[in-house]
């Protein structure tokens, strides 16, 4: 089953991944939200939308803006819409 691990602890584990652009995104409810603090940082994606970012803390470490996600997708990204992908250093296993 795909997981999301970072500072050893498992932050997302689901059978249930969209994989986008080589990106796994997680249903948001098999993401603990004990490791999630919300971020005020944005991007954009010119076909996926406006992202929003999480930053994880696990005891005590905190890795700034390493989980985004899409609130409201554009029409080509629905597939991704209610899920969290993880990068900067979060490793990503099958």
């Amino acid at each position: 089953m795909p997981k999301a691990v970072w500072n050893n602890r498992v932050i997302a584990r689901s059978d249930r991944v969209e994989t986008v652009e080589g990106n796994a995104y997680f249903p948001a409810d098999s993401v603990d939200p004990a490791y999630l603090r919300p971020s005020s940082t944005t991007s954009e994606c010119h076909w996926k939308g406006t992202a929003n970012y999480y930053s994880l803390v696990v005891d005590g470490r905190e890795n700034t803006d390493a989980a985004w996600f899409y609130r409201e997708p554009k029409p080509a990204a629905a597939n991704i819409k209610g899920m969290i992908a993880f990068w900067r250093g979060v490793e990503v296993t099958p």
